[in-house]
């Protein structure tokens, strides 16, 4: 019983931030601020490389194809990594680009 809920948990935790947050954070949010151009292109575009790898790092692991922790999965961690830091930085210091923000309320109407 014990072995089954640690290779549960074990699971889940890969599942969560191995692979959801490569796709909601980094694909999803990446690809929407750099289509709107809330932030630079060049900081979404970390998001968008970033997503992906750690989706696949994350996929990999479940599939045994390396083991969790090695270089590979922290060598595909460090897009996503500057791109969370980058845009809560960027964020909290400038905000949204107003100008995007313009032209968006313009064209919802």
């Amino acid at each position: 019983m014990g072995e089954s809920l640690v290779a549960l948990h074990d699971w889940t935790f890969l599942l969560g931030p191995g692979f959801v947050v490569g796709l909601g954070n980094g694909l999803l949010l990446g690809y929407l601020t750099y289509r709107s151009a809330l932030v630079p292109r060049g900081m979404a575009v970390l998001g968008l490389i970033g997503g992906p790898l750690v989706t696949a790092s994350g996929v990999a692991i479940l599939f045994g194809v390396f083991e969790a922790g090695p270089v590979w999965q922290a060598i595909a961690t460090i897009p996503e990594y500057f791109w969370e830091l980058s845009l809560g930085i960027w964020l909290t210091v400038k905000g949204f680009n107003t100008s995007a923000v313009a032209r968006l309320e313009h064209e919802s109407q």
